[in-house]
């Protein structure tokens, strides 16, 4: 499989892709997919089925013993019997990514990286970058743990995140583990990181001092790649065509739906759903991005984003990438995301705007919705959603789906016993019971990680690390 850059076309092994996180030229990597070969759905039984399928399309030039590592070390962190469950409720499927260490999607991808990351390092120090709104921090702490030859710095916001996420990132021991609060948003941290990325000058300091910058975020494939496995394991398992609704951030989880359409699951409409905080939903209604000045921190903070940078994939998909046009979608992606950059927003071509509509649609949920809904869906079905999950299906509901005879599998990315003040809000009291033991203990645990920074602090608390 060859990736190459977005903006330049440079290209890549999937190895390399791993390795470097974001691509030289700013961009970020992207599978060139013509030629590959569907996934025979019928041949998928598993979890372990569906990401081997994926891992030997895409990640091919990973030695098979890597691979399989990558996917025995994934389900061991998982439940045995049912690691990614579907659960019917209120006529949608609920595709429940949560059961991992940290009760998120992101507990998948980064129970993997660290094996592919270790392997793309080849016995060198990586120095692992990750900017958090409140899910990727602990995944990513979790996941590179101990992890010889790796050490992972987190940014997440100073204020916004719930008090299970914050535990998350501020309690683990391991030497090799670091959270630094901002005094900013995730963009502000997303930002700072993709900056150092491209500073020749602290990438000369790092590499003189024998380290190498490497990401956990979305923008580094190796996150991207696994997720895909999931909606193709849905896909299977359902055996009839779906709609998919995403609650969405940076864009990552529902792109790899996109990923996993374009490899045979049978996916007909992607909604993308969006908190009040609604640069993606505006977006693949439009296909105008936007960002704009406004900034809230919500119910749902994981959501709480407004520049998304997987959507620079979508851009090169749309833009040519999906016909195999590389040099055409390399310099239309080029052109718009230095429209956002000098101007602050950029425009889909008509054409690009038809491939783009052909596909998705988006709505937002604002907060006294998301727990309208957090009750309406644990009266009429005793299913408790945590509040992005619910912002999924408030969406869903105003945009009309589940259709007639479609199924409509929604992306259950959180537990809600992430969020149990939101959910005392929602239902006037405790309803989840007792926190699973892992949850529980945060609160005995002392807190390691205590570091608090102006934006201005943040080259500072990574050189710290060379």
């Amino acid at each position: 499989m060859k990736y190459v850059s977005t903006r330049k076309g440079l290209t890549a092994t999937g190895v390399q892709s791993v390795f470097m996180g974001l691509a030289p030229d700013g961009g970020l990597f992207v599978p060139v997919m013509d030629g590959v070969e569907p996934i025979d759905l019928a041949s998928i039984k598993t979890l372990r089925d569906a990401e081997t399928a994926v891992l030997a399309r895409l990640f091919d030039d990973f030695p098979a013993q890597v691979r399989d590592a990558a996917v025995d070390r994934l389900l061991s962190r998982f439940p045995e019997k049912d690691p990614i469950a579907l659960v019917e409720a209120g006529g949608m499927q609920i595709l429940e990514l949560f059961h991992g260490k940290t009760g998120a999607f992101k507990d998948v991808a980064l129970s993997m990286l660290p094996v592919f990351m270790k392997h793309a390092a080849g016995g060198r120090r990586v120095l692992v970058l990750t900017a958090t709104s409140g899910d990727t921090g602990s995944a990513a702490m979790q996941g590179f743990a101990g992890v010889d030859g790796t050490e992972v710095l987190v940014f997440f916001p100073n204020e916004g995140t719930s008090r299970i996420q914050r535990l998350q990132m501020t309690t683990p021991a391991d030497a090799n583990v670091h959270a630094v609060a901002i005094k900013g948003n995730f963009d502000d941290a997303q930002a700072a990181v993709q900056r150092i990325f491209a500073d020749p000058v602290i990438n000369a300091e790092a590499a003189a001092a024998g380290v190498a910058l490497s990401s956990a975020n979305s923008i580094n494939t190796g996150r991207l790649i696994p997720q895909i496995a999931y909606y193709i394991f849905a896909s299977a398992r359902l055996g009839r065509d779906v709609d998919v609704v995403v609650p969405s951030g940076n864009f990552g989880n529902i792109l790899a739906a996109y990923y996993a359409k374009m490899l045979g699951a049978k996916i007909g409409r992607f909604l993308c759903a969006s908190n009040v905080n609604d640069v993606l939903a505006r977006f693949v209604a439009t296909g105008i991005y936007d960002p704009g000045d406004k900034f809230t921190v919500t119910n749902s903070p994981s959501m709480d984003i407004r520049k998304s940078s997987n959507v620079e994939r979508l851009l090169w998909l749309v833009n040519g990438g999906l016909e195999g046009d590389v040099q055409a979608a390399c310099a239309a992606t080029a052109v718009l995301m230095r429209d956002l950059s000098e101007k602050g927003r950029y425009e889909l071509s008509e054409k690009a705007k038809a491939r783009l509509f052909a596909d998705f649609e988006g709505g937002v949920a604002t907060p006294s919705e998301t727990e309208a809904e957090m009750r309406r869906m644990r009266d009429e079905t005793g299913y408790v959603l945590d509040p992005h999950t619910a912002v999924a299906t408030a969406v869903a509901r105003k945009l009309g789906y589940p259709k007639a005879g479609r199924t409509l599998v929604v992306a259950a990315t959180a537990t809600p016993h992430k969020f149990p003040e939101t959910c005392r809000n929602a239902f006037g009291g405790d309803v989840l019971g007792e926190m699973p033991p892992n949850f529980k203990e945060l609160a005995t645990l002392k807190q390691t990680q205590n570091q608090v920074v102006d934006l201005s602090g943040i080259d500072g608390a990574v050189r710290a690390l060379f």
